[in-house]
């Protein structure tokens, strides 16, 4: 555990696999389960996270068509959804 904080306060963005990695680097066979030893101590990994809450100004708001549509039937209302799938190299 001292040395998991010792690694760190020298890099502080590592998350567990990256202190793992370290570790393998260094000669030590330790697996990702012995690094989670970082949750218990209250170690975080600092890094920015994504912001997905906030709209991006300019971005078109599309209304929700069914708001006010009492749906009482089957067939009533269908949905659809679109996908694409990248082919292998």
């Amino acid at each position: 555990m001292q040395r998991i904080d010792e690694l760190h306060l020298n890099y502080p963005f590592c998350q567990s696999r990256m202190i793992r990695g370290l570790r393998w680097q260094q000669g030590l066979e330790v697996g990702r389960r012995q690094i989670k030893a970082m949750k218990r101590m209250g170690i975080e990994a600092i890094y920015r996270r994504p912001n997905t809450s906030k709209p991006v100004p300019g971005h078109m708001i599309y209304p929700y068509l069914l708001r006010n549509l009492s749906v009482v039937r089957p067939n009533e209302v269908w949905a659809m959804g679109i996908s694409v799938q990248q082919e292998a190299a």
